[in-house]
């Protein structure tokens, strides 16, 4: 691709952002969502982090293969346990970062 390519793209990218952010600020006032959808919107942040963690957390990408000896994993199982103690996601993503970097830096598996 040539200089001037990869400038187009970035400016159609750059106004197609605009036009579908600003579509509800423009017109948000005359869109009434219903109540049904509302309360799923509430789920979307944590259905999103599952797909994006989700298959980094169960694949190793050496083996493409599950196992429980992944640090990944052993974060993971750790995260979920310290969830169900203290239901605090935000506490919940930071032990299971910490995990996962003192396992990596311990070099246990």
């Amino acid at each position: 691709m040539s200089d001037v390519e990869i400038w187009i793209v970035i400016a159609a990218l750059a106004v197609s952002t605009a036009i579908t952010r600003s579509g509800f600020w423009l017109v948000g006032h005359k869109v009434t969502i219903p109540r049904r959808v509302q309360e799923m919107l509430r789920y979307a942040p944590s259905c999103a982090l599952a797909a994006i963690i989700g298959p980094d957390l169960l694949l190793d990408p050496s083996t493409q293969a599950f196992t429980v000896m992944n640090e990944k994993v052993l974060a993971g199982i750790a995260a979920i346990g310290w969830y169900l103690w203290r239901r605090n996601m935000l506490e919940t993503i930071v032990f299971g970062m910490l995990f996962f970097t003192a396992l990596r830096l311990l070099h246990l598996f």
